[in-house]
């Protein structure tokens, strides 16, 4: 019994770091798209994830709620903050702390970006 145990748990950790990678890839297109859209640059290429926890999505099934922080740059000097929330895999909102008003991109916020 432990042996299936552990057998158990491994796979569960390597479920979780595949998954996760998979969300990662998924928020640095999202986040990347969304700087081109903007003609901004996406600084490191990179996203972090700083929040994790669960959350039912539209069918009630319980998903992995990713938070993704970013950073980005208008014209090369200055560095804007932005953060990306996943559903599962699936973009639920992205935030960008534009000088001119945040913008906020999502499934809520409808197609394109919409200022607040």
């Amino acid at each position: 019994m432990t042996i299936l145990a552990a057998i158990f748990a491994v796979g569960a950790v390597i479920w979780f770091w595949s998954d996760s990678l998979r969300a990662r890839e998924q928020a640095l297109r999202v986040c990347g798209a969304a700087c081109r859209q903007l003609d901004v640059q996406l600084l490191d290429q990179t996203v972090a994830v700083y929040k994790l926890g669960l959350a039912r999505d539209p069918q009630g099934r319980i998903r992995l709620r990713r938070f993704y922080g970013f950073e980005f740059s208008i014209d090369g000097v200055d560095r804007y903050r932005g953060q990306a929330v996943l559903l599962g895999h699936a973009l639920e909102l992205l935030q960008m702390d534009h000088p001119d008003g945040p913008l906020y991109q999502g499934p809520a916020a409808g197609k394109g970006f919409t200022v607040h």
